[in-house]
C-alpha cells in the first residue's frame, strides 16, 4: 500500500484498495437505487421488483428460468410468483408441454413495473451522469474483466475457509 506523502500522492492500486473502493461505490449506488425505487410505495418487495423487471424485459418465462436470473432459490421463486399472482401482477399460463408453466405480466403488473422501472432508470441515469459515455463503456469493460477473473481464480481465503469447514464466497 502506498502511504500518503502530502505531495504528488501516488494512488493506491493494491487489490484490497480496489475492492474497498468498489464496495463503497456499490453501497452508494445501492442506496441511491433503494431510494429511487421506494418499493414500499409501490407495494413491492425487492424480490417482487426483480421478478417483475425480468418479465418486463424478457417476456413470459418458465418459473425455473426466472429464479436464477433474479438470484432466488427454487423455493423462493415459487413463493414470490405465488405472492405476485395473488395481487394480480402476474399470471401462470400453461404451455403445450404440461410440465412447463410460463409466468407473464398482467396488464396491472405491466403498468406497475413500467412506471416503477422508468422512475428507477431515470434516477440511476442521474447517478451515472458523472461519467461520460466513454467512461461508462470503460467501466463496464473493466468490471466485467474483474468479475470474470474473480470467478476463474478462487482466492486463498476461500480455500482456507473451506479447510476450516466454512463455505467460501
Amino acid at each position: 500500500m502506498t502511504p500518503y506523502n502530502g505531495e504528488g500522492m501516488q494512488e493506491d492500486t493494491c487489490g484490497v484498495h480496489v475492492w474497498l473502493v468498489l464496495m463503497k461505490a456499490f453501497r452508494a449506488l445501492a442506496a441511491h437505487a433503494a431510494k429511487s425505487l421506494n418499493l414500499s410505495r409501490a407495494g413491492l418487495g425487492d424480490s417482487d421488483f426483480r421478478v417483475l423487471e425480468v418479465l418486463l424485459h424478457k417476456g413470459p418465462l418458465p418459473v425455473n428460468t426466472i429464479g436464477p436470473k433474479v438470484w432466488l432459490t427454487p423455493g423462493s421463486i415459487s413463493v414470490a410468483v405465488d405472492r405476485l399472482e395473488k395481487t394480480a401482477l402476474v399470471k401462470r399460463k400453461n404451455t403445450e408441454d404440461r410440465r412447463v408453466r410460463l409466468v407473464e405480466l398482467t396488464p396491472k403488473g405491466r403498468a406497475l413495473i413500467t412506471k416503477t422501472f422508468r422512475d428507477h432508470a431515470a434516477a440511476m441515469e442521474e447517478a451515472a451522469g458523472v461519467l461520460s459515455k466513454e467512461e461508462r463503456l470503460m467501466l463496464l469493460r473493466l468490471l466485467k474483466k474483474l468479475g470474470k477473473a474473480g470467478k476463474m481464480n478462487p482466492s486463498a481465503t476461500d480455500d482456507s475457509m473451506r479447510k476450516r469447514g466454512r463455505q467460501g464466497v
